[in-house]
């Protein structure tokens, strides 16, 4: 009956599989069982027991479920338990992987294989492409089965899951499962389970060799211990750790990490290791680019393999945290450990940057004295390291801890400090000594001293709460402006002249004045034999330091070698800077010989300097009060009776004074010198203490940090063995401990304020000629006489052209630079060449030189950018030049930008250059650059861009003009857009504080490419000669010509005289602007005059337009506003219509010509108008004049307690109106208010007409061009121009703000009648003639020229001149009074 019972389970879970009634997901097999049966575990699972006697049965299930099913079937996983497979039921098996394509998972406990069986497993997996996992569990595959099943895998690519649990496949199964990792890329699980862990070694090996991603776990049991974890990697978090192994599987699994990616943790805890594979662990540091965290605590390091770690520290650029407790290193290990760590001079790089965390100790730890040392040398220069951690040291003492202490002050990185468990960690002194510490050091965060003394004691409070307080924001301050204040106590003397003047002797003869007495004999008679020696003359820049009382002079002997004269730019003080100039020239042209230099070549010697000064002046941001200069002439001693050229030369030298008034304060006094004799130089050395003591009362005060800092800084340099430069970090640490006011405070603090606290201390530090300190070079020179004679002597006379090939015009690589500076400035034989590589290095050097402009960047931005060496540059100036296009149809143009006031400034030494760079770079950054070329030489910048040919070349002896060529193909228009958009827009860029005027330069010339010095007479004023075609009449306009005049060379012709059309010498754009400025103008007008519409059709659109505009606006600042958009709106449509020049001009004559006649009727009617006063004894058209430094300048506004004007008169004569020439006029001493009031209105309404008139080209008041201001400007910022935009709109804010005003003051006050404002005119004007005894007719003729005469066709008066007397006199009869 039991059997019976049985077979129906079986049957009935046969028939359960066959029709998917249960849709099975998982069915577990269990053979050798005590009974056979059935047990449905879940809705979708089954559990299949099979006793000894029904065995076949489990065939039987296995051929049923072999058999072809629905591809829908859900079964999922198999679980075969104490099956021992023959070969026809692991192909039956095969079968039903093989038809089943769901079965993902296969597990086998404690099955048994025999080698045909496992054989055919094999290749069953090498078919399969569905499975996922295979468990084996305690089934005895060996080695030979471990190998079966990798060599499956090698074909396989769908397994992921591989697990072989409870079983020694020994170390032959784990090399074959190896080779199968390394081809393998599908497997992501692998979990071993092994009697022995060396099968650990292979696995994992292979795994990180191959960089597979895949998780492995293996465990070990050996000689039935308990079983242990022996590795573990895990990619999710690429953390590899490794629990147990022997030397060589530790060896082996090291040295796989070598190029390995995928692990950035490591964790070798507790493995015992020696220096051999610390040795291998050097290389894997050397050559791993991701592993961020090692752990080697307790692995029995010693020195020596520690020696190996700190090896491969120096190259590794990856690892971010070590951990070396429990080792057994010494002193000599954390020497090695930390010396990456370290520098240990000022040039020296750190080796390793990335490491941010270390912790060693331990009780068999033995720090000692050299790890100590070590310690404190890492503690000081260390940059980069955020934690340190020395725990359970048992070595180091209470002073020990307060030395590490101590050089915490100077670390701005280190933010947690662990101490934990140190025996020595107690003592009141360590723990004021603590806290002074974190007083200056606010970048601390945690120190850990659990397990201490002091932490024991429950000393470690404070620290707490001080630690909390560095946590806190300090109040916000002014930082800057809250500085006190003081007088400056240093004073700099700039001696200037040229090579060979005797700078150098008189310098010295002046400091042996200063410190005469208080020199010893011999040194004395010493100073007097001096002079001899110094014969050769000085090379590079000399500063000479003394002290009077309090003071400090310095005397910055600037050098005079041409090479030189590119750095005294840079040396020239800045804005409020104690300092004065003495410039020195000799008498004779060389020391040597009896030669005198004539007053001209002292005049111009004089003038460099002079103009240097001025120059330099101007660029600064503002002047507190002018250069201070005085002359010093030397060798006066030669000159044995006073001749004629002495005098001459003072006369100059007086000239001179003249000329550069209100731009120097220039001493009075001449000093004339022996500079060899004290004696002689007593009343210069007089004058200069003088001097320096008023100047630092003159300039502003300075911080009062900037004293304390000069005694600060000195006392550094004497403890560190003179150094004459100091980085910006050692400068940042300094303040930090010695100067409280510039330290952080707390690590929240506002750190860009400090820093620029500290920075513009600094800055006044260089101001005052202390430091040389430049923000961009990243440190500070104390020695500023070291810097400017070896450092910049050596630099500047570096021949790099020898070095460099000027193939790339000029341009060479940063890294080349620095190569040639290594290879010129330092020797390979210690002791000799340059010292400038002990303070500073090669990157420094490129950088003082890019801001000391010895070379130029040509992209800022970009770190590798090439650079341009003028010195290299080839001079061109003797070779022929030529153009490189040159055809009959070419078109010629050329621009003169020269100084504004080339007499006293002109272009610096480092303009050019920069222009080199800053239009190199330009040109580059254009987005079609048309095949753009480019080539440089010194003087010269040659440009080819899209067809147009340009030519910028520096002009002058010294440099006070720039000339732009231009040679193309194009139209005039197209060439000239090319330099008013881009070449000349950059020049004006880089003149700092200089004014360029820009004139037309002879198209001859450039054709021709005459020589700069035959076209000093051959350009035109482009701002003059659009001046001339405004005061053309429209007829005259397009065909203006201006005239050349000829060159001369020892009479020799170089250039005939000529003449060039003004549409010749200007581009249409010039032409627009000038009719554009027409246009407005006669608007103005036609408001003014208040001229109707014309009924002509063609004019009729436009006059409509602008009337109905203006009529539009409103007598409000907002009304203006709009009038002004309506104006412009209207020149866009008269732009827009005009398709031609000459088109443009023919319609302007017909409005002008219109306007004038109405013009000409309303100022006839205002001359001829008689209101009977006095029957026209007196004229009507006066006008008043002021003269300003030489010039005549016409008042169009009258105001009460005006002064020094002088009264004219016009002539009258119809339709030409004129100013009579020589006119004397009558003063007027002072503008009272009766005379405003009677006045004011007249000159409103007059001047504005007269001046209309002279803007538009009318000849009403021929002569008065010159002294007419622009009233526009005055009518638009009555009107309230600040709504307004550019050129274009203040010149509508007069058209329209004129009229609207006006409409505005009608409305208020009425309309009042011109006659009126004319009446009350001609009444001042009678009376005040009166007043002069100029009433008569012959008094005013001869005052003002004019006489009183009658138009014989209407018989109106006039007065008129006596050229219209004689030309006119047939229509006119005289009638005087």
């Amino acid at each position: 009956m039991a059997s019976n019972q049985i077979l129906k389970e079986l049957q009935w879970a046969l028939q359960a599989i066959k029709s998917e009634a249960l849709n099975l997901h998982s069915i577990s097999f269990y053979l050798s069982q005590p009974t056979s049966g059935c047990c449905q575990e879940t809705d979708n699972s089954i559990t299949i027991n099979i006793s000894k006697e029904n065995l076949p049965f489990f065939s039987h299930l296995l051929t049923t479920l072999a058999a072809p099913i629905s591809s829908k079937s859900s079964l999922r996983n198999l679980e075969f338990h104490r099956v021992e497979w023959d070969s026809q039921q692991v192909r039956n098996l095969g079968i039903l992987l093989g038809n089943n394509q769901n079965i993902q998972q296969v597990v086998f406990r404690r099955n048994r294989f025999n080698g045909k069986s496992l054989s055919d497993l094999s290749d069953i997996l090498k078919a399969n492409k569905v499975i996922k996992e295979i468990m084996l569990s305690e089934s005895g595959i060996g080695s030979v089965g471990a190998g079966l099943i990798a060599s499956s895998l090698v074909v396989n690519d769908s397994l992921e899951e591989l697990q072989i649990w409870e079983d020694s496949i020994g170390s032959r199964g784990a090399e074959e499962l190896s080779k199968m990792i390394e081809v393998n890329s599908t497997l992501k699980l692998l979990t071993i389970f092994d009697s022995n862990a060396i099968t650990a070694t292979p696995l994992i090996s292979a795994v990180l060799a191959r960089n597979r991603r895949i998780e492995v776990h293996v465990w070990s049991g050996e000689n039935g211990e308990r079983s242990s974890k022996v590795v573990e990697f895990v990619p999710e978090n690429s953390t590899l750790r490794i629990y147990k192994l022997n030397l060589s599987g530790a060896c082996r699994v090291t040295c796989s990490l070598g190029m390995n990616f995928t692990v950035k943790l490591l964790d070798m805890t507790g493995v015992k290791l020696k220096s051999r594979c610390a040795k291998e662990f050097r290389w894997v540091l050397e050559q791993n680019q991701t592993l961020k965290e090692v752990n080697l605590s307790r692995t029995c390091l010693k020195d020596k393999g520690i020696v190996y770690v700190a090896a491969g520290l120096f190259k590794n650029r990856s690892l971010q945290t070590l951990h070396l407790t429990g080792n057994w290193f010494n002193g000599i290990g954390v020497e090695h450990l930390l010396c990456p760590l370290s520098r240990f001079s000022a040039l020296q790089m750190q080796a390793n940057t990335t490491l941010t965390c270390v912790t060693f100790g331990g009780g068999r730890t033995r720090i000692g004295r050299d790890g100590l040392a070590a310690i404190i040398q890492f503690l000081i220069t260390n940059e980069t390291l955020r934690k340190l951690g020395i725990h359970d040291d048992e070595s180091l003492r209470s002073d020990d801890f307060i030395k590490i202490f101590k050089s915490l002050e100077k670390n701005a990185s280190l933010k947690c400090l662990s101490l934990q468990g140190c025996k020595y960690m107690e003592g009141d002194i360590l723990l004021h000594t603590i806290m002074e510490t974190l007083q200056i050091n606010p970048w601390i965060e945690d120190i850990d001293l659990s397990r201490t003394p002091l932490h024991n004691s429950g000393k470690t409070r404070e620290i707490s709460q001080r630690l909390g307080q560095s946590e806190k924001t300090e109040p916000e301050m002014d930082l800057v402006k809250d500085m006190p204040l003081t007088e400056p106590k240093s004073c700099r003397v700039f001696f200037c002249g040229q090579e060979c003047a005797g700078k150098t002797t008189l310098c010295h003869s002046i400091s042996q004045n200063f410190a005469a007495s208080a020199l010893p004999y011999m040194d004395q008679v010493r100073t007097i034999v001096n002079p001899v020696e110094q014969a050769v003359k000085t090379v590079g820049m000399k500063i000479k330091t003394f002290k009077d009382e309090d003071t400090r002079i310095s005397i910055w002997n600037l050098a005079g070698q041409h090479e030189f004269l590119s750095l005294h730019d840079l040396m020239f003080p800045g804005h409020g800077s104690a300092s004065f100039f003495i410039i020195i020239s000799s008498l004779f042209r060389k020391p040597s010989n009896k030669e005198p230099k004539s007053s001209t070549e002292i005049e111009e010697d004089l003038q460099y300097w002079l103009r240097f000064i001025v120059s330099n002046s101007k660029r600064a941001i503002q002047q507190c009060m002018l250069p201070s200069v005085a002359v010093v002439l030397t060798h006066f001693d030669k000159i044995n009776l006073p001749s004629q050229n002495l005098q001459h030369t003072v006369d100059s030298i007086q000239r001179l004074r003249d000329k550069f008034q209100g731009f120097v304060d220039f001493y009075p006094t001449v000093f004339t010198v022996d500079a060899r004799s004290s004696a002689s130089v007593s009343k210069l050395t007089h004058h200069i203490r003088k001097t320096s003591k008023t100047i630092l009362q003159r300039v502003p005060r300075i911080y009062q940090l900037c004293n304390d800092l000069i005694q600060i800084l000195s006392d550094w340099r004497s403890e560190n063995y003179n150094k004459p430069a100091m980085k910006w970090k050692e400068f940042g640490e300094l303040c930090q401990v010695k100067v409280p006011p510039l330290r952080i405070r707390s690590r929240h603090d506002n750190k860009e304020k400090v820093e620029m606290k500290r920075k513009t201390i600094a800055t006044c530090l260089h101001h005052i000629g202390e430091v040389i300190y430049f923000d961009e070079l990243g440190f500070l020179i104390l020695d500023c006489e070291w810097f400017c004679g070896e450092a910049l002597g050596q630099l500047i006379k570096l021949n790099y052209r020898k070095q460099h090939s000027s193939e790339n015009n000029g341009f060479i690589s940063r890294k080349e630079l620095e190569k040639i500076l290594r290879g010129s400035l330092q020797s390979p034989i210690p002791g000799m060449g340059s010292k400038v590589f002990e303070n500073l290095d090669a990157s420094d050097l490129v950088r003082m030189m890019l801001k000391l402009e010895l070379c130029y960047e040509q992209d800022p931005s970009d770190p590798n950018s090439l650079v341009l060496i003028p010195s290299i540059l080839e001079e061109g100036r003797g070779k022929p030049q030529k153009w490189q296009l040159s055809m009959p149809e070419s078109i010629y143009a050329g621009r003169h930008l020269e100084c504004d006031d080339s007499s006293h400034m002109f272009l610096t030494t480092g303009f050019f250059p920069r222009l080199q760079v800053l239009l190199h770079n330009r040109i580059k950054a254009l987005k079609d650059q048309h095949g753009a070329t480019y080539s440089l030489e010194k003087y010269l910048i040659s440009i080819s861009i899209n067809g147009i040919y340009i030519r910028v070349e520096l002009g002058g002896q010294l440099g006070y003009y720039i000339d732009v060529l231009a040679c193309s193909t194009k139209n005039l228009t197209e060439t000239l857009r090319v330099l008013n958009q881009l070449i000349i827009p950059t020049i004006q860029s880089v003149c700092h504080g200089i004014t360029l005027t820009e004139n037309v330069i002879r198209p001859e010339c450039v054709r021709n490419l005459t020589p700069p010095r035959y076209r000093k007479t051959q350009f035109a004023s482009l701002h003059q000669l659009k001046q001339a075609l405004l005061s053309l009449p429209a007829d005259s306009m397009y065909d203006y010509q201006h005239t050349w005049s000829p060159v001369l060379d020892s009479g020799k012709p170089i250039l005939q005289d000529g003449f060039d059309f003004a549409r010749d010498l200007l581009s249409d754009d010039d032409f627009r602007e000038v009719l554009h400025r027409r246009y407005h103008d006669l608007h103005n007008l036609a408001q003014e005059l208040q001229v109707p519409p014309e009924n002509n059709p063609e004019a009729q659109g436009q006059s409509i337009t602008v009337s109905d505009e203006a009529a539009k606006v409103e007598p409000t600042f907002g009304g203006i506003a709009k009038g002004v958009e309506a104006v412009l709106q209207r020149l866009k449509i008269i732009e827009q219509e005009i398709r031609d020049l000459k088109q443009e001009i023919q319609g302007l004559r017909y409005y002008e010509h219109r306007l004038l006649l109405e013009l000409h009727r309303t100022v006839n009617h205002l001359a001829t108008f008689n209101v009977q006063v006095e029957e026209r004894k007196v004229p009507n058209m006066i006008y008043f004049v002021k003269t300003e430094n030489y010039t005549r300048r016409l008042v169009t506004t009258m105001l009460s307690g005006m002064n020094a004007l002088r009264l004219h008169m016009l002539c009258e004569f119809r339709g030409q109106m004129h100013v009579v020439e020589d006119q004397m006029g009558c003063e007027i001493m002072q503008v009272d208010n009766a005379a405003v009031k009677s006045l004011a209105p007249y000159m409103k309404k007059f001047m504005t007409l007269v001046t209309l008139a002279l803007k538009i080209g009318a000849h009403l008041a021929a002569g008065m061009g010159q002294m007419i201001p622009d009233l526009s400007k005055e009518v638009a910022h009555l009107a309230g121009s600040s709504v307004l935009y550019g050129a274009a709109g203040a010149t509508a804010a007069g058209v329209v703000g004129a009229a609207a005003m006006g409409r505005r003051n009608r409305s208020m006050e009425g309309s009042r009648d011109i006659q009126q404002d004319l009446r009350a005119a001609q009444q001042w004007v009678v009376d005040f003639l009166r007043e002069r005894r100029c009433s008569s007719g012959k008094d005013i003729a001869e005052k003002f020229g004019l006489w009183r005469v009658r138009y014989r066709d209407n018989g109106q008066i006039a007065w008129i001149c006596r050229r219209h007397i004689y030309a006119r006199s047939a229509e006119i009869i005289e009638v005087p009074i």
